[in-house]
């Protein structure tokens, strides 16, 4: 494997906050938008769906990330496994909380882990959005928004999910720059959420251009190389893959890219290749949880301290 020369970069959180689901379903309530879903559940998903995450953690912590554990008993909250969609953790001591889409998907605040990341972390700036769900305006966190922390950068893909001006809103507050644009899949179904299409890196950035409306196209790379980061193209087939859906984290003495079996599988030998002189790849085993509709960037909350 190539010597990763990289060592740390502001781009990758060391502290994240992830929660472990002691009952585990494919939420229903998000089905209709959600292209990634499947009911594909058995009697054993739960005790499976808790286990993953077990492991999960065990895997990123042997690297050196710094993982904070929350279990989730209730019986109500299907996708609590997925807590990066209500709050977001910023270097200017900023802790976001968000309007969700789903009904259900609004039970899974926790004020315990709020509180717990704002002492912990001195996230003295609270910025709570969560009212705006009743005016039916949604952002759903880092799944609607990918951030660029090093260009200062926020791309989002046009939903139902991610209201543009609360997107504009939040940016202005964190002195970022808005980058909205469109995109769909084959079927003209259009991207339910950001960070299954794109994850940035350091000195990458990994995306389906051809899922990307062709007018927006040329702003997105225009945006990329500026910035020097490579694109590292992926096809809708590593995209329903979970290829897109990847995190890049801080370990002891290198950066990480945390991603799935599924996603690692898809990834060519090429790709992994490259990635692999910035990263060190960590594939980590989420089948059952893949089937509610979300892979590994989504099980992760990172923690940008100030």
């Amino acid at each position: 494997m190539t010597t990763v020369t990289t060592k740390t970069s502001i781009q990758a959180p060391k502290q994240i906050v992830m929660v472990r689901p002691h009952c585990f379903q494919s939420n229903p309530q998000t089905m209709a938008d959600n292209s990634f879903q499947r009911t594909v559940l058995t009697q054993n998903s739960a005790e499976s769906a808790y286990l993953e995450v077990t492991n999960a953690v065990a895997k990123l912590r042997s690297y050196g990330v710094e993982v904070h554990l929350f279990d989730d008993r209730q019986g109500n909250t299907p996708d609590s496994v997925f807590p990066n969609n209500w709050f977001s953790a910023h270097h200017n001591g900023m802790l976001i909380t968000y309007p969700m889409y789903a009904v259900n998907r609004r039970l899974e605040y926790r004020e315990d882990i709020i509180e717990f990341v704002s002492s912990h972390y001195m996230l003295n700036i609270r910025v709570d959005l969560r009212s705006y769900a009743e005016q039916q305006l949604y952002l759903e966190g880092t799944g609607s928004i990918v951030f660029d922390h090093q260009h200062c950068l926020a791309y989002a893909c046009r939903s139902k999910r991610t209201n543009e001006r609360l997107l504009s809103s939040i940016c202005q507050k964190l002195g970022y720059q808005t980058v909205i644009f469109d995109a769909h899949n084959h079927a003209g179904v259009p991207v339910y959420h950001t960070n299954v299409l794109m994850c940035i890196g350091s000195g990458f950035v990994m995306i389906c251009m051809d899922m990307v409306a062709e007018a927006d196209r040329e702003r997105l790379k225009m945006h990329f190389e500026s910035n020097k980061q490579r694109i590292i193209e992926l096809t809708e087939q590593q995209i329903e893959h979970f290829c897109g859906n990847a995190i890049e984290l801080q370990g002891d003495d290198e950066l990480i890219l945390a991603l799935s079996e599924t996603a690692y599988a898809a990834l060519t030998v090429q790709q992994k290749s490259y990635l692999e002189t910035c990263v060190t790849l960590v594939p980590l085993y989420v089948p059952t949880i893949e089937s509610a509709g979300g892979s590994v960037r989504c099980m992760i909350a990172g923690i940008h301290q100030p």
